[in-house]
């Protein structure tokens, strides 16, 4: 995944000009009682903004859960999303949101498609089923990884060359810090809940350290979990 810039839980492709995040999980903090310091909507706003300003991408892709209740959409989070979707258009990005599981009510706040293809070929697709299309590269969401390393737990991608149908698999962290993340030291293909992952062993760990403006690409979870 050479080809590819990674910053604060998001990925930029720079052959399709194009961000892509995933699980946002807009309202949580309404679902759950809980909140972050800053406030739900302006740490999403806030980081969605700088990712903007950083990449200056042609267009933005949701990867799915970009709700979190099943049965009704809070106002706030109706706020959220119309802020986000004005951030990107300010910022002449087009803006796409892919259905997830959680996003049975998205459709009435935006067309969500069940899977998007970028410029480059990539597929970017919620992650829950299996998408309809083929392509060289997958991009998914789904899991919510996260890696533990020296007692702290970290999100992180998986990259799994040529692990579904002969094709490249990226998943992605939760864009949504309230997500504490399925820390996948330990987890076998069987413990993962999409069906992109059949053995968790040729995923390679990737961490991102936005404050020392680093990118950790560790060996695959088969060998690097032996190191841990």
């Amino acid at each position: 995944m050479e080809d590819a810039d990674f910053a604060d839980r998001a990925v930029f492709l720079p052959e399709a000009n194009a961000l892509v995040l995933a699980d946002l999980h807009i309202g949580r903090d309404a679902a759950s009682n809980v909140s972050l310091p800053l406030g739900e909507q302006e740490d999403l706003t806030t980081r969605f903004d700088a990712l903007l300003t950083k990449f200056s991408p042609n267009e933005v892709v949701l990867a799915g859960d970009v709700l979190h209740a099943f049965d009704r959409i809070p106002e706030d989070a109706v706020e959220t999303f119309a802020d986000l979707e004005k951030r990107a258009n300010d910022a002449e990005s087009d803006f796409v949101a892919v259905h997830g599981n959680h996003d049975k009510l998205l459709s009435q706040l935006v067309e969500c498609p069940d899977e998007y293809r970028l410029a480059d070929g990539t597929l970017v697709c919620h992650g829950h089923e299996e998408p309809d299309s083929t392509a060289p590269r997958y991009i998914i969401g789904h899991d919510h990884p996260a890696i533990a390393i020296e007692g702290k737990r970290r999100p992180c991608y998986l990259w799994g060359p040529e692990t579904f149908r002969d094709a490249d698999v990226l998943m992605l962290p939760a864009f949504t810090r309230l997500a504490s993340g399925a820390v996948v030291n330990g987890m076998r293909g069987s413990d993962f809940q999409t069906p992109f992952v059949g053995s968790s062993s040729p995923f390679r760990p990737i961490v991102r350290d936005d404050n020392a403006d680093e990118t950790y690409r560790f060996p695959a979870l088969g060998e690097f979990r032996e190191m841990l």
